[in-house]
């Protein structure tokens, strides 16, 4: 069953140097392109993070310092891969938590935007865990019969998420085939920023979601005590909850 798509959805799988989203950097990305007449388009780009892989992620990816050491930094190669997913929706498999959060940090450090705003975020992972919970091998194996090859290199991991989903939207009834369907269906949360930190409360306000002010509205805590957006804006949150906490104050602002 081929997806319903009225725009390109493009899943995402990336290799990184870890597995902290401010501090870490990609070191492989993946992107299938799927159009709306079926048609694919894929992208596989190795990147030098500029910064030491970890050997704990070597083991599991198998990229080393030295296989990417002469390769382009994602700077570099930012506007390509912005060019290529503009106008997408995009997919991926746990990638609400990771990979979309991973992505948009490296576009804001290399000075181009990501807005998510206007995406649908499918994310498989959510869909799955909601319907059988397993792990993506796991996934491959239930929904495609089939066993997941070279795991953890982000073309193969990309390409089983795609085939996952068209397996999962033929297998339950429930499940429209729409993508804005899709989205909502896989959000884990009522994420305002990507990472949760900022959420929507039942009035769909925006609170924060960590620390000492956990539940409180972020305009009500910005006015009572404005030290904690400079506190925020300096510490080590992801480049995204700032730019969305930015937003939030200077809507507000122009309010008044």
């Amino acid at each position: 069953m081929p997806l319903n798509l009225t725009k390109p959805l493009a899943f995402i799988d990336l290799e990184t140097t870890g597995l902290n989203i401010a501090s870490d950097r990609i070191v492989e990305i993946s992107i299938v392109k799927v159009h709306p007449n079926g048609n694919k388009d894929i992208v596989t780009r190795r990147i030098n993070p500029t910064i030491p892989i970890s050997l704990e992620s070597t083991s599991i990816h198998g990229i080393s310092d030295d296989d990417v050491k002469n390769e382009p930094t994602f700077k570099q190669m930012a506007k390509e891969l912005a060019n290529f997913i503009d106008g997408c929706d995009l997919a991926g498999y746990n990638s609400n938590k990771f990979d979309i959060p991973m992505l948009a940090e490296e576009f804001l450090r290399a000075e181009v935007d990501f807005d998510i705003t206007k995406r649908n975020l499918v994310d498989v992972q959510n869909i799955f865990h909601k319907m059988e919970q397993r792990t993506l091998s796991a996934a491959y194996k239930f929904y495609c019969d089939k066993e997941l090859v070279d795991a953890h290199s982000a073309e193969a991991d990309t390409i089983a998420t795609m085939e996952i989903l068209l397996a999962q939207v033929e297998k339950y009834d429930s499940l429209e085939n729409n993508v804005a369907f899709l989205s909502e269906f896989s959000k884990a949360n009522n994420n305002v920023d990507l990472l949760g930190r900022i959420v929507y409360n039942k009035n769909n306000i925006e609170v924060f979601n960590f620390g000492k002010h956990k539940g409180k509205a972020v305009l009500e805590v910005l006015e009572k005590e404005p030290g904690y957006y400079h506190w925020m804006m300096n510490g080590d949150f992801p480049l995204y909850t700032k730019k969305v906490l930015t937003q939030i104050r200077l809507k507000a602002l122009n309010e008044k």
